[in-house]
C-alpha cells in the first residue's frame, strides 16, 4: 500500500495526497494551548524577516499576475539574486511539455547529444545535463536508464523533438528560452520557476502567462501561487 504523502505550497495550504487523489486530513486532538505553543515555535524557526515579509501578504486574496510578481519581488528575504517560483495545482491529469518562453527564465540549459561517452556517464550515475537529445540508433543504449532518466524528464523522446534524425539541428531548439513544463511523478503538480527577480516585472508576467496557458489555464487548473525562492506564497488568477 502507497504511503501518504504530503505536499506544501505554502506554510497554511497543505494538501495531502495518496497517489493522485486527494485524502481528507485527519483532525488534530492536541490541546489549543499545545497548538498555539508549536505554530510560536514554528514562527520563531521562521525568522522575523520571514513573519514580516509573510504579513504583507493577504491570503485570502487572490492576486493579478502583475500584482504577484511586484509582491514577490517586495517580499523576498534571500540575500542573493533568487528566482520567482510558480506552483500549479491542476484540477486533474498531467502535463509534459516543452514551450518557448516570450523572455528568458534565467536558467542556463546544458543540452547534451547522446554519445557513447553519455552512455559511460550514466553508468556511474553522473547527469550533469539539463535535455538530452538522441539520434533513434543510440535509443537502445538509452533504454536501460529509462528508470533514472524518465522521473527526472530527460528520457528522450519524439513527442518533444528530443529524438531526431539529425540531433545537432534538434540542439539548438532547445537553447535560449525553450522551457519544459512537466508535473509531479505522482501528483497533479507542477513546480517550476517564471525567471528571475531582477527582471522587470512585465517579462516575468507573460512569462507566467505563457506557462499557464502550455499548461492548461483555468480549465485544467486549478490553483497556481507565485512566491520568491525565499519567502512567501502568493495566490494569483487562473484564467
Amino acid at each position: 500500500m502507497a504511503k501518504n504523502k504530503t505536499v506544501i505550497i505554502d506554510d497554511s495550504i497543505m494538501a495531502p495526497v495518496k497517489g493522485s487523489k486527494a485524502v481528507e486530513a485527519t483532525p488534530s486532538t492536541e490541546s489549543p494551548s499545545k497548538r498555539k505553543s508549536q505554530k510560536a515555535s514554528a514562527e520563531r524557526v521562521r525568522g522575523k524577516k520571514y513573519i514580516e515579509a509573510k504579513a504583507k501578504v493577504d491570503v485570502e486574496k487572490t492576486y493579478t499576475p502583475e500584482e504577484a510578481v511586484r509582491l514577490a519581488k517586495e517580499t523576498s528575504i534571500s540575500k542573493f539574486g533568487g528566482s520567482v517560483q510558480l506552483h500549479v495545482v491542476l484540477k486533474k491529469g498531467s502535463v509534459n511539455k516543452t514551450l518557448e518562453l516570450p523572455h528568458s527564465s534565467g536558467k542556463t540549459k546544458k543540452v547534451e547529444i547522446a554519445s557513447d561517452e553519455t552512455i559511460e556517464k550514466l553508468k556511474s550515475g553522473k547527469i550533469d545535463f539539463d535535455v538530452l537529445i538522441t539520434h533513434p540508433s543510440m535509443m537502445p543504449k538509452l533504454v536501460p536508464f529509462a528508470k533514472v532518466l524518465g522521473p527526472k524528464g530527460l528520457m528522450p523522446n519524439p513527442k518533444n523533438g528530443t529524438i531526431s534524425e539529425a540531433p545537432e539541428k534538434a540542439a539548438e531548439k532547445f537553447g535560449g528560452n525553450s522551457f519544459q513544463v512537466k508535473t509531479e511523478n505522482k501528483a497533479p503538480l507542477v513546480h517550476t520557476i517564471i525567471g528571475k527577480l531582477a527582471q522587470p516585472e512585465k517579462e516575468l508576467v507573460e512569462n507566467y502567462m505563457a506557462i499557464l496557458s502550455a499548461v492548461g489555464g483555468s480549465r485544467i487548473v486549478d490553483k497556481a501561487y507565485i512566491a520568491p525562492t525565499m519567502g512567501p506564497s502568493i495566490k494569483v488568477i487562473v484564467s
